[in-house]
């Protein structure tokens, strides 16, 4: 057998066990893929299904969504509020999005990104106000139906699903937007310009109704 038919058989080989050992061919093992969303899990729960208000659920979210999402993080352009981990080995700890975000490489993010992109998202059951949320759908689909697809359920418009998140997120989310502090799409910013506080309240509860 000359080395070249050596070389092919012992690679063939290494495949079929990569394969049957679950190795994830973006440069990331089974093994740290479940370190990073075990990670993950301490604060946007298992599959990504927040149980904590202010956090938001990011399992159903498109991969490109998410890779956006930790680019603008790493770029600092969202607040990066320092919270501490729930659950899990660093439970107590201090830390940041903008943190976790630099301490990945590309090829972290790409692996957690088609993760979370592969669960459902689950939405938040959560108390509403049946009039705010009426009116909440006018201006969804008058203001956001265009980038937010199906009621901002749809993930396959890369702008992140807004159906059935959590209410006191967004109320954040909605205040970082007016404050200056997050950074808002270009087509985004004349729309949320125009809406007032109780626009944005009813946007809010218009979301949170669709459980």
């Amino acid at each position: 057998m000359n080395a070249q038919r050596l070389t092919g058989d012992l690679l063939a080989k290494f495949v079929a066990m990569a394969i049957a050992g679950g190795i994830i061919f973006s440069g990331v093992f089974a093994a740290d893929l479940d370190k990073l969303t075990a990670s993950c899990a301490s604060c946007h729960g298992e599959g990504g299904t927040s149980t904590e208000s202010t956090i938001p659920t990011i399992g159903g979210m498109s991969e490109q969504f998410m890779i956006d999402t930790m680019d603008i993080y790493r770029e600092e352009d969202r607040p990066c509020i320092e919270a501490e981990y729930l659950d899990g080995e660093k439970k107590g700890e201090k830390t940041d999005m903008c943190k976790i975000a630099t301490e990945l490489d590309d090829e972290d993010i790409e692996a957690l990104a088609g993760f979370y992109a592969s669960k459902p998202f689950v939405r938040a059951i959560q108390n509403f106000d049946t009039d705010k949320a009426k009116r909440g759908k006018r201006l969804h689909d008058t203001n956001c139906e265009k980038c937010h697809e199906d009621g901002g359920s749809s993930a396959e418009d890369d702008a992140g699903v807004l159906a059935g998140q959590w209410m006191p997120y967004l109320e954040q989310t909605f205040k970082s937007y007016g404050s200056g502090k997050r950074v808002m799409d270009k087509k985004m910013k004349p729309k949320m310009e125009k809406l007032s506080d109780a626009d944005k309240e009813d946007l809010i509860h218009f979301y949170g109704s669709l459980q």
